[in-house]
């Protein structure tokens, strides 16, 4: 007979999830990785490549993945001064789990639309 999971082991498991997507989740987070990815490094190109995205929520987002140590913000120059985004080399680690949720995505919507 399988041993009865306990809430400590539900915990181990649903803690790290939690944080990760507390991370990268949101309307914003992932499109903003990619799109950086890609190599839209100006705000002006970022925000274009993101229909919908304002710049106040653009500017936001790009602060808090910088936190979060996944883009760095590079000033370019004295006048007018420049700003680059590139994303940080620890980024890379979300690679495998963008792709991932686009192959779930594309195979749920199948699934949900029966084609």
């Amino acid at each position: 007979m399988a041993q009865k999971k306990t809430h400590c082991d539900c915990l181990n498991t649903v803690k790290p999830v939690r944080d990760a997507l507390d991370v990268i989740s949101g309307k914003w987070k992932l499109p903003i990785i990619i799109s950086v990815g890609v190599g839209n490094d100006r705000f002006t190109d970022i925000q274009e490549s993101i229909p919908g995205i304002t710049p106040k929520v653009l500017a936001k987002e790009l602060k808090d993945l910088e936190q979060h140590k996944l883009l760095k913000r590079i000033v370019v120059g004295d006048y007018p001064v420049k700003i680059q985004y590139t994303l940080e080399p620890y980024a890379d680690t979300l690679t495998p789990i963008i792709y991932s949720l686009k192959d779930w995505g594309v195979n749920h919507r199948k699934v949900v639309t029966e084609r």
